[in-house]
């Protein structure tokens, strides 16, 4: 397998390409900014991405997919329960003051549970809302280890903010502690920002997951 992480836009969110030598084919994870550098990334492998894959849509996370999706003819995949959010991205990109991307129609709906496949690249959806409504988290193996892409639900030692529109606090805190909890104390948690970690790591360390 080949994986690539890049850190794209002004928001420096970590976009990751997730191939499969054998078959060509690729998933990206993320790709909010920097389209030309993502492209570039796939070509130099010799990858043709199958699948564009987002956590959620917040516009560092998504921003990019018309243009990659026109560069490569993927498929954009996100959780229906964020479709209003991505609808939204002029507004999310007058917050920043940055330029509007363009708003295409969604390929593919994501669901928990699904399973997204690029040749012998296989990510299982889990749902984990509260940053977002329909923020995901994506799950595989890699070189026998486990990996989790977990968006801007979980950080190094902290969690994603909820005072934007259609976070909760409450939902966030379920998702972390029925579902990414639940998983080994090995596996490696690739956020949307920032370092990676461990579920270990987070279960002990991190101060929103302690009991209160």
């Amino acid at each position: 397998m080949i994986f690539e992480q890049l850190v794209v836009g002004p928001l420096q969110c970590n976009c990751t390409i997730f191939g499969d030598e054998v078959s060509g084919e690729a998933i990206v994870i993320d790709g909010g900014d920097e389209s030309e550098r993502v492209v570039a990334a796939l070509e130099r492998h010799r990858l043709r991405a199958r699948v564009l894959l987002h956590t959620h849509a917040h516009i560092d996370h998504i921003g990019a997919l018309a243009e990659l999706k026109e560069r490569t003819a993927a498929e954009g995949a996100l959780h229906s329960d964020d479709l209003p959010l991505y609808r939204e991205l002029a507004i999310q990109a007058a917050w920043l003051g940055i330029e509007v991307p363009r708003v295409i129609a969604i390929d593919r709906e994501l669901a928990d549970g699904d399973v997204i496949r690029a040749g012998n690249v296989a990510l299982e959806v889990l749902h984990t809302p509260g940053h977002t409504p329909g923020s995901c988290t994506f799950l595989t193996q890699h070189e026998g280890e486990h990996l989790a892409f977990t968006g801007d639900t979980l950080f190094f030692g902290s969690i994603g903010r909820t005072d934007l529109p259609g976070g909760n606090m409450e939902r966030i805190l379920a998702s972390l502690r029925e579902r990414l909890l639940a998983l080994p104390d090995g596996t490696i948690v690739h956020p949307g920002h920032g370092p990676k970690t461990t579920i270990g790591r987070e279960r002990l360390h991190n101060p929103f997951l302690q009991e209160r």
